[in-house]
């Protein structure tokens, strides 16, 4: 009987443990508060991103990036949240760094060039967010999440250089392979630049050809395609680096199919639907490009092995 009563005492005097796989209500109560006053302070540059986004091709996707994020840190939450312990100094110290950040472009805006005001504070409240994910769940936890919060980096926009760069890289890629296939199916063709003239057309590939917003959402697509069901590393690494020249391949027989059909069925293809409506198809087509290769390297993975079954642990009491 003094053994069982010692043994109480102790359960009594111990700290209390979290549930596996589960924290507790407060610290996603208090993660949740954080979220909302972080709207509240920071909704100009919110406001400016959703505008940014809906006018610009390349930033479509912005608004659909902090639900992917939730989504992905709701299915793994039992792995995430195993081990949440508050780490404010650290998470504060991020924070810190996201409000400096925020400070500087805000304050000195007319500084900047295009929208690189809007990606640095977008940047820093990105930076904000995670601080407050770490100083509520802690590293443990925080290292977990790492792909869901590397996620939101998405919501990012491109600085106008690197966009630019981008683009002017595409449009080189894309005619590259437009006249690979015109001198492949035996199609006269002269190039200026990224101007191409056949016998009874001239096209530019311009950068609105440039597929900059179907390449960023194959690209996000086949990031999450590699997290959810690859597991190697270095063939991650390698199915979401082919994206980028399958991306130029997938535009090029997008510009080469509506010249042809353009001078072979009808003129009207160069300004028709499939034209300016028609990314969906040839994206649809860059996926199917990309599924041998995928189901390649998946098949190659190693069945996940099966958690071995734990007996359950008896408590035996003295009498």
């Amino acid at each position: 009987m003094q053994i069982a009563e010692q043994e109480k005492v102790q359960d009594a005097n111990a700290p209390t443990l979290y549930h596996p796989g589960r924290a507790p209500v407060w610290l996603h109560g208090a993660f949740g508060m954080f979220l909302l006053a972080s709207l509240l302070v920071f909704w100009r540059t919110l406001d400016a991103l959703v505008v940014y986004s809906f006018h610009n091709e390349s930033s479509s996707h912005i608004l659909l990036v902090p639900f992917v994020t939730a989504y992905l840190l709701f299915t793994e939450r039992k792995r995430i949240f195993a081990a949440a312990r508050p780490s404010i100094p650290i998470g504060a110290a991020l924070i810190f760094v996201g409000i400096a950040l925020y400070w500087t472009a805000a304050r000195n805006s007319f500084l900047w060039q295009g929208n690189d005001a809007l990606s640095a504070t977008t940047l820093a409240l990105v930076l904000i967010w995670v601080g407050g994910f770490l100083s509520s769940y802690g590293l443990v936890s925080t290292r977990a999440a790492l792909f869901p919060l590397f996620f939101l980096l998405f919501m990012v926009p491109l600085p106008d250089k690197a966009l630019g760069w981008t683009i002017f890289v595409l449009q080189q890629g894309s005619t590259d392979v437009t006249c690979f296939l015109f001198n492949a199916l035996g199609v006269p063709v002269l190039r200026e630049g990224f101007v191409l003239t056949l016998s009874s057309v001239k096209i530019e590939v311009a950068q609105e050809c440039s597929g900059i917003r179907s390449s960023i959402a194959l690209f996000i697509t086949c990031l999450l395609a590699a997290r959810f069901f690859l597991r190697t590393w270095w063939k991650i690494v390698f199915f979401v680096l082919l994206v980028f020249p399958l991306v130029v391949i997938k535009n090029g027989i997008r510009i080469a199919t509506l010249t042809l059909l353009s001078i072979y069925v009808d003129p009207g293809f160069l300004h028709g639907r499939l034209h300016h409506q028609g990314g969906f198809v040839f994206f649809i087509l860059g996926l199917l490009l990309l599924l041998p290769v995928f189901l390649a390297l998946e098949k190659s993975e190693h069945p996940r092995p099966k958690p071995k079954a734990q007996s359950p642990v008896v408590g035996v009491v003295a009498h």
